[in-house]
C-alpha cells in the first residue's frame, strides 16, 4: 500500500469529522522551494484537528497537545494552535493555508504517517503502532489473548459475533481474508459531522453492546479502552499479515523548503524520545519497535 493510500485510509479510519465533500477555504499556496524563512519564531504554531481525542483537541488534552508542550518548552517557545477539522483538504487549510500578505497560520503536523507527500515534507517517525481488535470482557471472549485465539474461537460463536470496523481500512481487508465479512459492521470513514470523533465505535456501541467487537488504529484502541469502565475492555495489538497491513510508522509534517526547522524538529524528536514514549505509554498507544517494518513504509 503506497504512503497516499495509507494517508486516505488512516487519516478516514481514525480521525474525525471527514467532510464528504464541498470547496476548500483557500487555494492552497505552492510548496516553497527557497530556504528557511530567517525570521525569528516567537511559537511553536501546531495545526490541530478540534475534536479528534486521543490525539489533539481544543483543550489540549490529547496525544499531539501533550507532545507539543513538551517541545514548547524545549524550545522556550509558548505554543499556539490553528484548528480545523481533520479533512481530505486538511493541509491545505492549515500548514499550506497562507492568503496575500498574511503569514501562514501554524508551521507542524504532529501526526503524518511516514511516507505521505501530500504537500508535507514529513519527518523521521517518532512512533509505530498498529490496529488492535478491542473486545469486551464478560462475553464469553475472556480466554482470548490474540488475534488467533480469536479465530478459534468456536465457528457457531464467531459466527455470531458483530465486528465494527470502519470502511475501506485494513480491517475490512482483515475481515474477507478470514472469511468474517458477514460478521462485519462498517462505519462510514467519511462524516460530515464535526461533533464525531473516532472514539465513539468503542466508547458508544461497544461499550452498549451494539457490537462484540471493533478493529480500529492503535491509539484510538487503547485510549478510548481506558475511558471506557464498563464493561472492561481488552485491547489485543494486531500483526500485519500477507495482503493486510496494520503497523505504520508516524512522523511529523512541516513545509517543504524549511530544511532548518525540519533538522530542529528532528532534533527534538531524538532528545524527546523518552518523554514522548512515556506520552505515548499514558495514553494506552500499543507501540512496536519502530524500525520494523521500514520497507512497507
Amino acid at each position: 500500500m503506497t504512503a497516499r493510500k495509507l494517508y486516505r485510509r488512516w487519516a478516514a479510519a481514525t480521525l474525525v469529522a471527514l467532510a464528504a465533500a464541498g470547496p476548500a477555504l483557500a487555494q492552497p499556496a505552492a510548496a516553497p522551494a527557497a530556504a528557511d524563512d530567517p525570521a525569528p519564531r516567537k511559537a511553536l504554531r501546531v495545526c490541530q484537528d478540534p475534536n479528534n481525542l486521543p490525539f489533539s483537541n481544543v483543550k489540549g488534552e490529547g496525544i499531539e497537545n501533550r507532545i507539543a508542550e513538551l517541545f514548547g518548552q524545549s524550545l522556550g517557545l509558548p505554543v499556539t494552535y490553528y484548528s480545523f477539522p481533520q479533512r481530505m483538504a486538511f493541509i491545505r487549510n492549515t500548514l499550506r493555508y497562507k492568503l496575500p500578505g498574511q503569514d501562514y497560520p501554524c508551521d507542524i503536523v504532529m501526526g503524518v504517517p511516514v511516507g505521505f507527500d501530500q504537500g508535507v515534507s514529513v519527518t523521521k517517525p517518532y512512533y509505530r503502532s498498529t490496529y488492535a481488535l478491542v473486545i469486551p470482557r464478560g462475553k464469553g471472549m475472556d480466554n482470548v489473548a490474540s488475534a488467533d485465539d480469536f479465530l478459534k474461537l468456536p465457528p457457531q460463536k464467531l459466527k455470531s459475533l458483530k465486528i465494527g470496523v470502519y470502511d475501506r481500512s485494513p480491517a475490512g481487508d482483515w475481515l474477507k481474508k478470514h472469511d468474517l465479512v458477514d460478521q462485519g459492521v462498517p462505519y462510514k470513514m467519511m462524516n460530515a459531522d464535526p461533533a464525531q470523533y473516532p472514539g465513539q465505535i468503542i466508547e458508544n456501541d461497544l461499550a452498549a453492546g451494539t457490537i462484540d467487537a471493533a478493529i480500529v488504529w492503535g491509539p484510538i484502541a487503547g485510549y478510548f479502552a481506558q475511558r471506557v469502565k464498563q464493561p472492561a475492555l481488552t485491547v489485543l495489538p494486531l500483526k500485519s499479515e500477507e495482503g493486510v497491513q496494520f503497523d505504520y510508522a508516524m512522523a511529523m509534517g512541516v513545509r517543504y523548503g524549511e530544511r532548518e526547522w525540519k533538522q530542529q524538529i528532528e532534533g527534538l524528536i531524538s532528545t524527546k524520545q523518552a518523554d514522548i514514549q512515556a506520552i505515548l505509554k499514558e495514553f494506552g498507544v500499543p507501540l512496536l519497535d519502530n524500525t520494523a517494518g521500514e520497507r512497507r513504509n
